[in-house]
């Protein structure tokens, strides 16, 4: 099996390309060249330097290869999508695109999540394009034949990356004792996945023919409140959490140039509980082991293994202590 994955060295797809690699498969990874640092491709992967934003180097790169499949993290609009269904049509017996589970229903109608939810985000632009690749895919297939695979992740990380708000930074004030701001009363449901499972799901539909115009998300089938999260984090580091808890509208009022802020409101605010069985019908290997307990666990490690990579940002810890003091204004304003 001949596989591209465009991207590679990220939290998802490093982990896509590893599980590629242990079942035998022959990888080939196209990107920029300068991001495997972190996350150093296994040996034995075939790469491949291009520049998706550069159609050019890409029908360059790509000139006289084939794939049995191809996996694309690096396609975030209807523009992307457009390019990467011209540019492989012929190439490729599959290509998986990867878009992303925020683009379902918010507010939350009804749990868990299926693939037949409604996709509709009006809160965030990053699920709204994500929606129109896909829009752009299904009439490829419709139209054409184009044999598209859509998998959407959930919240995906992995050992050197934590799925919070702040990432490192934020588990460093956990772990220091500082106060930490939490979205809305902490007891939404959440879906942390960790990458190795997700890869197992992505995998094994690399080649499964009978997945081609299908859409699947890929995730834990644990759920725990936002408390929990950052309460698991704190026994982890034997320090006790010290959750204040924000309205989601007050932490993009008190931060609207955060990164995270909109991601809160268009999507972590929102309880989100999925419903694997289609995944597990088409690859019933698929079946998440690493709960956040366990992964909580392989991040302390990872974290005490590299001091010198997860020391906190400054400007990230500048905003969260902003945000713990948008809590006390709150909480003042609102005292008899």
């Amino acid at each position: 099996m001949k596989v591209l994955y465009i991207g590679g060295t990220g939290t998802i797809s490093s982990a896509g390309v590893a599980e590629s690699v242990r079942q035998g498969q022959d990888v080939h990874v196209l990107n920029r060249g300068r991001t495997a640092g972190r996350r150093p491709l296994p040996a034995g992967v075939t790469t491949i330097e291009a520049d998706v934003q550069d159609p050019e180097s890409m029908r360059r790169a790509l000139d006289g290869t084939t794939f049995d499949s191809v996996v694309n993290f690096l396609s975030f609009g209807a523009k992307d999508a457009a390019a990467a269904a011209e540019l492989l049509e012929g190439r490729t017996g599959q290509y998986i695109h990867i878009s992303s589970a925020s683009i379902y229903h918010k507010p939350v109608r009804r749990v868990p999540i299926v693939e037949s939810t409604t996709r509709h985000n009006p809160y965030l632009e990053y699920a709204r394009e994500k929606i129109a690749a896909e829009d752009v895919l299904h009439r490829a297939y419709e139209e054409r034949d184009f044999p598209v695979t859509i998998v959407r992740p959930s919240h995906t990380y992995d050992d050197a990356h934590p799925p919070l708000p702040g990432d490192w930074t934020a588990w460093d004030r956990i772990a220091r004792g500082d106060e930490l701001v939490v979205p809305g009363d902490g007891t939404s449901l959440w879906t942390l996945t960790h990458a190795r499972d997700f890869a197992v799901g992505l995998v094994g539909l690399i080649g499964n023919w009978q997945a081609v115009g299908e859409d699947f998300h890929i995730t834990s089938d644990e759920a725990l409140t936002w408390d929990e999260i950052y309460g698991i984090i704190g026994r982890t580091e034997g320090t006790p959490a010290r959750l204040l808890h924000l309205s989601s509208e007050l932490i993009r009022a008190v931060a609207p140039d955060w990164f995270w802020s909109d991601l809160i409101v268009g999507d972590l605010m929102h309880s989100a509980v999925f419903d694997n069985t289609k995944i597990k019908r088409f690859v019933p290997a698929f079946q998440p082991t690493i709960t956040w307990s366990a992964g909580a666990r392989r991040l302390h490690e990872w974290r005490a293994a590299h001091t010198g990579e997860t020391r906190p940002d400054a400007e990230t810890d500048a905003i969260l202590g902003r945000l713990v003091e948008g809590h006390r204004t709150a909480a003042a304003a609102l005292a008899p």
